[in-house]
């Protein structure tokens, strides 16, 4: 699916975060990548062979008082 040079990371890739958008729907929360990835705003993940990844992002750093 992915047309850039050099080509963009794969759906099974580790990185596959990092594809190019073609689609672009902020209003409803999700993109669609190059690399057939969903992408969705709370950073959870629909590959194109209907797996999901849920929502990953890093823990809130506690502060120390």
């Amino acid at each position: 699916m992915c047309t850039h040079t050099p080509k963009c990371p794969t759906a099974d890739s580790p990185d596959r975060e990092t594809g190019h958008v073609v689609a672009a729907h902020p209003e409803q929360g999700w993109s669609l990548l190059c690399n057939g990835v969903l992408l969705f705003d709370d950073t959870g993940e629909l590959l194109p062979d209907g797996r999901a990844v849920a929502p990953h992002r890093p823990a809130p750093a506690l502060a120390l008082v």
